[in-house]
């Protein structure tokens, strides 16, 4: 069923879920969370009639093993939850990375640690999106603003997973997921739709991890005819566990570079940087506090300009480098007592004095408090 055209007046939660149907989800499994339940709400309703499986499971570590069973049997396969369901998802994300498939976690933030205020924003998952889960793998989380974005950046998600075969992480916020916004939905024929390179049937058996032929094998699945083994151990091409040695160095390195060596997976949307003086680098529905409050500042006459990674991991250091050596100072506001902030400073390596605004009391950062983080730089 095609997504339907023209303006709707939709939900984060639903143009998230809606963005999943338009790359193609076939397999749903999670568990009811506040503030992401709307997700699992509007799939058991839309996903099976497209044909599709939503199935609910009895917690969130066998959602998310669920879907990365689902993935390796060929299925697109997405969960969604919020911050203690993100951490019981931990360890079968880092299954997911090892054994390279393809899946999408969607991580509505709420306000923790651990039950905390279950319907109040935060954002205070940043780093638990990129460490997580234990050793080293790659990661891709994405970071929407606006119901818009919401749909296309989780199409986005699907089609890195299934180019890359990675887990991506999208991460929004009680504000993002649960306000409305009149958007204008592509019409199908305009999407573009990846999936997963197989292996071609007419030339013989194929190795499920044979990275001879790239660093994203194509992938095997169960059941289309190729031997395909499976193991969260270090393995070799064939699937089977591999000791310490070379053949773990090279496995690791290759993981982690079907992120590191495309930088095109880097997107960052800038507003007013090209002559400021004072630089706001924010997210999510801060963001949207942060664009009014440049605006405010510059009918102060004080020239301030916003950084917004879209692509939280990996990180648009680059640009905030390059715009670091010629600003007076950078404001980082967050939702939390200081994450993104780490990440900032240490890519702007002391061009520019890095200032954190947090607050974790579970309500929005407004324009005014960042205008007058951004004040208080100016002055010097």
């Amino acid at each position: 069923m095609p997504v339907k055209p023209g303006a709707r007046l939709m939900q984060g939660n639903e143009a998230c879920a809606e963005g999943a149907l338009a790359a193609g989800l076939s397999f749903f499994a999670g568990y009811p969370i506040t503030p992401s339940t709307e997700i699992a709400e509007y799939l058991a309703e839309h996903l099976p009639a497209r044909g599709g499986v939503y199935i609910q499971m009895e917690d969130e570590i066998a959602s998310m093993a669920a879907v990365v069973g689902a993935s390796l049997a060929g299925a697109k396969a997405m969960t969604a939850t919020s911050g203690p369901g993100f951490s019981l998802k931990q360890e079968n994300l880092g299954f997911a990375a090892i054994t390279e498939a393809p899946c999408v976690v969607v991580n509505v933030q709420r306000q923790g640690p651990s039950t905390g205020l279950p319907t109040s924003p935060s954002h205070g998952d940043l780093m638990q999106a990129r460490w997580g889960t234990h050793g080293d793998h790659p990661v891709v989380v994405l970071v929407p603003w606006s119901v818009r974005e919401c749909f296309d950046l989780t199409l986005h998600a699907f089609n890195v997973a299934e180019r890359l075969r990675i887990p991506v992480v999208i991460l929004t916020d009680e504000v993002i997921a649960h306000m409305r916004e009149k958007v204008v939905l592509p019409e199908a024929g305009s999407l573009v739709v990846e999936d997963r390179a197989r292996p071609d049937r007419a030339a013989g058996p194929a190795l499920p991890y044979d990275d001879r032929q790239g660093d994203v094998p194509p992938m095997t699945v169960f059941g289309d005819g190729h031997r395909a083994h499976v193991t969260g151990l270090i393995h070799d091409r064939r699937g089977y566990p591999a000791g310490p040695g070379p053949a773990t160095e090279a496995l690791l390195k290759r993981l982690q570079g079907k992120v590191d060596s495309r930088p095109e997976l880097v997107i960052a949307e800038e507003e007013e940087t090209a002559d400021a003086e004072v630089l706001v680098v924010a997210i999510g529905c801060v963001a949207r506090s942060a664009a009014r409050a440049i605006r405010l500042a510059r009918a102060e006459g004080i020239a301030a300009g916003l950084l917004r990674p879209v692509t939280l991991w990996p990180f648009p250091g680059e640009r905030v480098r390059a715009i670091a050596g010629r600003v007076r100072g950078i404001v980082v506001p967050e939702m939390n007592l200081g994450q993104m902030v780490l990440e900032v400073e240490r890519v702007a390596g002391g061009r520019a004095p890095v200032h954190l605004y947090p607050r974790v009391d579970g309500n929005l950062i407004t324009p005014e408090e960042v205008l007058g983080s951004i004040r208080e730089v100016a002055r010097g």
